[in-house]
């Protein structure tokens, strides 16, 4: 699988850096110009980072290259501007009141968004608004890839997929309890190592990431750490290393108060225009069930394209079965491709 990194600085009024990676393999460059290909844009959970999709993107991209039924032309992971490179390089602007432990969904939407929007001289160089594309959201990602299907002017998708999505239809107080876990474990985990190596050895004894694929395990200790930033003093630094998305961050994330039920309006209204595919890890070690009860209640009016539960995995379900969500993801595009053939050629 081939990659490019790209690094979009604050601009046209935007404050952030935005980074991102492009995935390709070779047999998707017969696609290039073949306006039925898909671009998929995948967005990751709080505390994660762009580079968790690759082993997702890995089995993906090995289904599109053997079946062939489907078109692919690349696909593009983003950062929440307060995660991974993307953290990193907002050190100083994320301390600014407009940010500082105010970080929301509506935020991370925002961010995605005008990356997608750029002309084609800034930042991916790509025309998002002329691609077909299908987008790929897990847990917090899933909620931004939900309001990102209303944000006006619309960056048109065609279809979507919500991987266990941090929604709650019945309410934002049906997660006050998993959000204090939350909150309580972001403070309390541990955020500085002396090197990459030791903090790999404590990533695999730490119950919540001991059952990561691991390939996620790698990819974190790559992109999910980044230099301490005592390493910046001239005199004595600190050579260490930390968590590229801070402890606070992360529990900024976790309080915002509309980021489990705002993007259910999105989403009610995106079922009735599109395919939207829902999966849902099969274990409720995070999401209580009753929440997954309420995004699949048929009186709500939302009809799911497609309903996947992953019963070998819980909430995580991109870093603890990578594979098997490849296959179910590669799945549902060929599955959108099929559904949405019919209106194509009522066009005609």
């Amino acid at each position: 699988m081939l990659e490019e990194a790209v690094t979009y600085p604050p601009h046209d009024g935007y404050p952030l850096f935005l980074t991102a990676k492009r995935y390709w393999i070779p047999e998707f460059d017969i696609y290039a110009e073949d306006p039925e290909a898909w671009t998929l844009i995948l967005l990751h959970s709080t505390a994660s980072h762009k580079e968790s999709w690759e082993p997702t993107l890995e089995r993906l991209f090995h289904c599109a290259g053997r079946d062939k039924s489907v078109k692919i032309r690349e696909a593009w992971c983003l950062d929440c501007p307060n995660h991974g490179a993307s953290g990193h390089l907002n050190e100083r602007a994320l301390q600014t009141p407009e940010y500082y432990l105010n970080f929301t969904c509506d935020k991370y939407a925002e961010a995605i968004y005008h990356f997608l929007a750029a002309s084609p001289d800034h930042g991916a160089k790509v025309d998002f608004r002329k691609r077909r594309l299908y987008g790929i959201g897990h847990s917090l990602g899933g909620n931004t890839m939900s309001l990102l299907q209303t944000m006006e002017p619309r960056i048109h998708f065609d279809s979507i997929t919500i991987v266990d999505p941090m929604l709650s239809p019945a309410g934002s107080h049906h997660l006050n309890k998993l959000r204090a876990i939350l909150i309580k474990g972001a403070y309390e985990r541990r955020d500085v190592w002396p090197d990459r190596v030791t903090a790999m050895k404590a990533l695999k004894r730490r119950d919540r990431t001991k059952k990561w694929d691991p390939r996620i395990l790698d990819v974190f200790i790559k992109h999910g750490i980044r230099p301490h930033p005592g390493s910046y003093y001239l005199e004595n630094p600190y050579l260490g290393v930390t968590l590229a998305c801070t402890r606070d961050q992360e529990a900024a994330m976790y309080r915002d108060p509309e980021g489990a039920t705002k993007p259910v309006k999105s989403l009610d209204i995106a079922c009735r225009e599109k395919p939207i595919h829902l999966v849902l890890g099969g274990i409720h070690d995070f999401m209580p069930q009753r929440t997954h009860e309420a995004l699949l209640d048929k009186k709500s009016g939302r009809v799911f394209a497609s309903t996947t539960i992953i019963k070998e995995s819980g909430h995580l379900v991109p870093l603890e079965v990578p594979d098997i969500l490849g296959e179910v993801l590669y799945a549902n595009i060929r599955k959108s491709g099929d559904m949405l053939k019919p209106k194509e050629k009522s066009k005609l």
